[in-house]
């Protein structure tokens, strides 16, 4: 009998969390509602407060527990938009999360807390279901929403409640990948350049998509009045890239790294924003890929294997990266150091993984956040102190 009130109670409590999630068909949701944010300050249920724990693989094999320390005040905030991840089977997904949404925010974004305070909303993006139906996937159910339902409209609704309710005149940082980059490099060109609010702006990373200049220019193109990052002091500028492995550059089919109209792709090396190669501060999953996407083999980040506890590995000078033209495309190439002679791995998946083998026109998308993110990390602390001192 107890048993079963325990599942009468699980049960119960499942269903008013789906009571909580806002009609899937309304035209503007509410953001005020706690039901549609993954990270926020005051959420019970707080995405970005999750185990970050990393395992330090040295060069030398000796494997060491770094323990993730979120910052108790910080002074910034940063704004998430996360890449294009749901499973749901319909052309935009609904408002209600799960894994898909909750393992890109560990991955992607709750790290960030180190330095900012997180805002994620949920969006009704267009779902990988979508997404596949271009490469002979099954098509997704239903009607396509009408103009002006989910994606972009959610994300600017998003915005316009954080603005009105949370900003109170802080500093803010943008971030997102893939999908949304597409989001915030629309919300940025249309909602803060030009308004009160961009002398806010401490930085925006867009990572896995396009941001678009004149040759050998820093501004001009997808925005108007906001540069490129050059040094870790500079703020309100942009820092982007698309990853593809310094071997396998892109294919004439690649999905990013060119641009058009006499414009190009784009590249800001988080690991030397002043130009040339850098080793970034890489954090990986120890075990498989974002979406499960990258394929099923693991990697044995050393040799002999031995067992990881931890969520994370963290794999310092293991990768080199370096912002590349090549023809039309400009792009960020990853070079792995391999040392055949010592315990660490010499591999380095990312690349997406279809039965005919890896999709080579989407580069290292996979992994775009997780081989920077540490060098990312340490640029926003040191954007929002700069921020800060200039603010006071």
């Amino acid at each position: 009998m107890r048993w079963l009130l325990g599942l009468a109670a699980l049960m119960a409590a499942h269903g008013a969390a789906l009571a909580r999630a806002p009609d899937p068909t309304v035209a503007h949701a509410d953001y005020a509602d706690t039901a549609l944010w993954l990270c926020r300050p005051d959420l019970k249920d707080n995405r970005c407060k999750v185990d970050l724990t990393a395992t330090i693989v040295a060069p030398s094999g000796k494997l060491t527990v770094e323990r993730h320390v979120p910052a108790k005040a910080p002074k910034v905030d940063c704004f998430f938009v996360y890449p294009t991840v749901s499973n749901d089977p319909g052309w935009i997904s609904d408002f209600s999360p799960n894994a898909d949404e909750w393992d890109d925010i560990k991955l992607q974004f709750a790290r960030f807390g180190s330095v900012c305070r997180q805002f994620a909303p949920l969006y009704r993006q267009g779902t990988l279901r979508r997404l596949r139906v271009a490469s002979g996937g099954p098509a997704p159910e239903g009607d396509p929403p009408p103009p002006g339902v989910g994606a972009y409209a959610d994300v600017l609704d998003a915005w316009a409640w954080y603005l009105a309710h949370e900003n109170k005149g802080r500093g803010v940082v943008l971030i997102g990948h893939s999908q949304g980059t597409v989001m915030l490099t629309r919300l940025l060109a249309e909602e803060i350049e030009g308004k009160p609010v961009h002398k806010q702006l401490v930085s925006a990373l867009l990572m896995g998509g396009l941001v678009a200049v004149p040759p050998d220019k820093d501004v001009g193109g997808s925005f108007k009045s906001t540069p490129l990052c050059h040094d870790a002091g500079q703020i309100g500028c942009v820092i982007t890239y698309v990853t593809f492995r310094d071997r396998l550059p892109p294919p004439e089919t690649a999905r990013f790294g060119r641009a058009r109209d006499g414009l190009r792709a784009a590249c800001v090396n988080p690991a030397n924003l002043a130009g040339g190669p850098g080793q970034p501060e890489s954090y990986f999953l120890t075990r498989g890929f974002l979406n499960g996407s990258g394929g099923d083999r693991p990697t044995d980040w050393v040799r002999p294997m031995r067992p990881i506890g931890t969520p994370f590995v963290k794999t310092p000078g293991l990768v080199t990266t370096q912002c590349v033209r090549r023809g039309d495309f400009d792009y960020l190439a990853l070079h792995v150091n391999a040392d055949p002679a010592d315990p660490r791995t010499d591999e380095l998946g990312g690349e997406i993984v279809r039965k005919a083998g890896p999709d080579l026109a989407w580069g290292l998308h996979l992994i775009d956040v997780d081989h920077s993110i540490g060098a990312l990390i340490r640029i926003v602390g040191q954007q929002a102190e700069t921020y800060e001192r200039r603010r006071n």
